[in-house]
């Protein structure tokens, strides 16, 4: 009983900092004015605003953009043919800038699930697009339907990327549909079996009825993502790299001039297929100097309607695209 009562006393404690939050930030009142109109005093009207900053209730969007970034969005549309190209500006992070592009991203979701219409969004795997839902508001959209494009189930239960998909739904009020499979079979006939199972058929068939795909781009790195989640094996890139491989996109693999990778491997993967990939709007958010050649194979490829990625990642990319040429696939 004790129990209850303490956790009712917690709800409410965090009621009220949201509703602190919103009338100094939203409102535009002083903290003084804050704590007149909720009767408490300046000292605690303070620390519910402080709470509320620290337990990520308060998300930021500044409208005007850089001069800087908004060349380099306008030079990246122009090289690869994008109708959509968003460039955050750097904040100097070690690795990947999961907080510039999470909060660019986050908008550019927000302003999605803000226009009140029936949607089917595709969702793909990554830290980044985890980093984007982190700094998705709490949008309802009652109208959308988010489904995963990938099988994700790992051996690590902190890195499913399910997660993304759970956090989703609790952000957004939306329905969300999974893919409860791994992200490889052992054979192409495995992966049949798996498609063929009525649940995975229906999500799938889900998938395939998506009017948008938000997605990263992955490498063929050692120490890329699908390996440090678990859901692909070293050796299973190493052959994809032997190949030429470069970028991953949705299990599907490029080399550095955006040739696809035919493999076993992709075969193997629980996604859509390459085919179905060519008529989709793919919006890829990605960046870090560790991802450009990747994110120029996949720019390449000729498979993106839009990026969204870091100042830094965007200059590195104009860089090494001006010395080879844009070969993007069409095939």
């Amino acid at each position: 009983m004790k129990r209850h009562a303490t956790a009712n006393l917690l709800e409410d404690e965090r009621s009220q900092a949201t509703r602190a939050t919103w009338l100094h930030f939203a409102g535009g009142l002083t903290q003084a004015d804050v704590a007149d109109r909720l009767g408490i005093t300046s000292l605690k009207a303070h620390r519910l605003i402080a709470s509320a900053a620290r337990e990520g209730l308060v998300h930021f969007f500044i409208d005007g953009p850089v001069a800087e970034c908004v060349q380099l969005e306008t030079q990246i549309s122009e090289q690869f043919r994008l109708k959509y190209c968003e460039v955050s500006p750097s904040l100097d992070e070690p690795g990947l800038p999961l907080v510039s592009i999470g909060k660019v991203a986050a908008q550019y979701m927000r302003r999605l699930l803000q226009q009140d219409a029936p949607q089917i969004i595709g969702i793909g795997h990554g830290r980044t697009l985890a980093a984007c839902v982190d700094h998705l508001p709490r949008t309802p959209a009652d109208q959308v339907k988010f489904v995963s494009l990938l099988g994700g189930l790992t051996r690590k239960f902190s890195a499913n990327p399910h997660d993304v998909i759970h956090r989703l739904a609790e952000r957004t009020q939306a329905e969300a549909y999974m893919m409860p499979v791994p992200f490889i079979a052992n054979s192409i006939s495995d992966r049949a079996i798996f498609l063929a199972q009525r649940g995975l058929a229906e999500v799938f068939d889900l998938a395939h009825q998506a009017s948008l795909l938000l997605v990263g781009i992955g490498t063929v790195r050692a120490e890329a993502s699908l390996v440090a989640t678990s859901m692909i094996d070293g050796s299973e890139l190493d052959t994809v790299k032997a190949q030429g491989g470069v970028g991953e996109i949705l299990g599907h693999f490029f080399d550095k001039d955006g040739g696809r990778i035919r493999c076993d491997t992709s075969e193997r993967i629980v996604t859509l297929p390459y085919e179905v990939l060519r008529d989709r709007k793919i919006i890829a958010i990605a960046g870090g100097l560790a991802k450009v050649d990747a994110i120029l194979s996949v720019l390449r490829s000729g498979l993106l309607h839009g990026l969204i990625t870091d100042e830094l990642t965007a200059m590195n990319i104009m860089e090494k695209s001006l010395v080879r040429p844009n070969l993007a696939h069409q095939a």
